[in-house]
């Protein structure tokens, strides 16, 4: 059982002035596994105060502290790996062999940022100006559950390139794995106040962050209600906000396509992290003379899905984060049904022999409408749609029929093809016939799934401000304020 009732402020772990206790359920067994202590609007400000203490210093440090800042973190969270990864099996439910690589990539996250940062431009000249790139202030970064090791990683590792200290607002429903993960920044060695990590309530601490003058920056991760809560009040002050929201991904499957290996990959796709995913690819779209075939590989290929205990090897599905997120699901579930769409695979309630956990079926839609509530609506569970075309125009028009715009993914064997249906999808990102991680490419979304980007130069640019300083030549005579033009 833990007992997880610290915050990490100014360099040091030290006791939630937070009273209000939050039970841990195994989400597998629906055994308690333990309480977190959540911090409140107190520790929020003891955070904000600590990394505006730092910023003054820490934004002056030179590129190689920075630097070895970033490697030392990779390195800690390298060494921890196994742990990190036993919290993920046994607190989110994440199968092993997807929980295997998370450590990893929060690792590579940190090192990534290191290499950029050996050359990035700070400064450039743009004829008599020089433009430099400043820390833009303390950052608050609010991040996941689903997604804990790498949100943290490469938000943090953009600010901490830029020179900016960080206050990290992690979803309560990651306690222990947030903890072992906070213990890692701790063993890099950062300097007091440069990484304060407070978790607590969305509606306590984070809005005691993200309304708090002295946060100059806001990075969050999570819903798009929340995201533009979050915009709204961020406007009153002027802070920058960069928003990664959620998303109902197309994955178009042309119709030269193989169909057995469209069929596996959307499934792939659509079922990564349990369901749990912004990125999934939710609305399977499908050439009408084709779909009848591909709706019999899709229940072939569901047929080899293993749920089941995320700690045993041969498990490819574990449960659902907890007792609300199950109970979300099947909502969406009965509501597909009661508005129309036909079940291919899966349905209501616990897979075939489980009595406890929350557990989900893999369930697949045919006969849906792209205007039913499972096509439009963001599920955040083991739930696709399959839906019909005619041409690509129709495919390129359905994919963009929709307020979320994050991901997208085009199986089909004419890559020219496919990379033309790619260029005409309005998304941050669209992948061709895999599911592709390019950690140095932007991440974000355009529409309802965001604003700004994530990842390589794009995450360290995203934490600075721009500012021009002219007149560097010593023959420029003093301008009247007659000759100064108004704006």
């Amino acid at each position: 059982m833990h007992r997880i009732d610290q915050v990490y402020i100014n360099g040091a772990f030290c006791t939630t002035h937070g009273r209000e206790e939050l039970a841990l359920i195994n989400p597998t067994t629906e055994e308690p596994m333990g309480v977190l202590i959540m911090a409140d609007e107190e520790d929020a400000q003891k955070a904000v105060a600590s990394a505006k203490r730092a910023f003054s210093t820490y934004s002056r440090t030179s590129r190689k502290e920075r630097i070895d800042l970033l490697n030392a973190l990779s390195e800690a969270v390298r060494v921890r790996s196994s742990d990190l990864t036993e919290a993920t099996i046994i607190e989110y439910g994440g199968p092993v062999e997807q929980a295997r690589w998370r450590a990893d990539l929060a690792a590579n996250n940190f090192l990534s940022a290191a290499k950029l940062l050996d050359d990035f431009p700070f400064s450039r000249w743009i004829n008599d100006a020089e433009v430099v790139a400043q820390a833009a202030g303390v950052a608050v970064h609010i991040v996941p559950w689903n997604s804990l090791y790498n949100s943290i990683s490469v938000k943090m590792a953009g600010a901490l390139a830029a020179g900016c200290p960080v206050i990290i607002k992690p979803s309560e429903y990651s306690a222990w794995q947030n903890q072992l993960f906070t213990e890692c920044l701790h063993a890099a060695g950062a300097p007091a106040g440069v990484i304060n990590v407070v978790a607590g309530r969305g509606d306590v601490v984070g809005a005691a962050l993200t309304t708090h003058p002295d946060v100059r920056k806001i990075s969050f991760t999570g819903s798009t209600p929340v995201g533009k809560s979050i915009m709204r009040a961020a406007a009153d002050r002027m802070t920058r906000v960069t928003l990664e929201l959620g998303g109902k991904a197309p994955t178009v499957i042309m119709e030269d396509a193989d169909l057995e290996e469209a069929a596996a990959a959307a499934l792939s796709i659509g079922f990564t992290n349990n369901g749990q995913a912004c990125i999934a690819g939710t609305r399977i779209l499908v050439h009408k003379s084709k779909v009848r075939d591909f709706c019999d590989s899709i229940k072939l290929s569901a047929s080899k899905i293993v749920p089941g205990d995320p700690q045993k090897p041969q498990t490819t599905m574990g449960p659902l984060v907890n007792r609300k997120q199950f109970d979300r699901v099947q909502g969406y579930i009965r509501r597909g049904v009661q508005e129309g769409a036909r079940i291919r695979i899966g349905g209501e309630g616990r897979p075939e022999g489980m009595h406890r956990g929350f557990f989900t079926k893999p369930t697949v839609f045919a006969d849906v409408a792209n205007t039913m509530t499972i096509a439009r609506e963001e599920i955040f569970g083991p739930v696709l749609c399959v839906i019909t075309y005619e041409n690509d125009a129709e495919a390129i028009e359905i994919a963009n029929d929709t307020p979320f715009g994050l991901h997208a993914y085009v199986i089909g064997k004419n890559l020219d093809r496919a990379r033309d249906i790619a260029a005409h999808i309005d998304a941050g990102r669209v992948a061709i016939n895999a599911m592709i991680h390019e950690p140095l490419a932007p991440f974000g979304g355009m529409k309802e799934s965001g604003i700004g980007r994530e990842y390589g130069t794009y995450g360290i640019e995203d934490h600075l401000e721009l500012k021009a300083i002219m007149g560097r030549k010593c023959d420029h005579r003093p301008v009247r304020a007659s000759e100064i033009k108004a704006g």
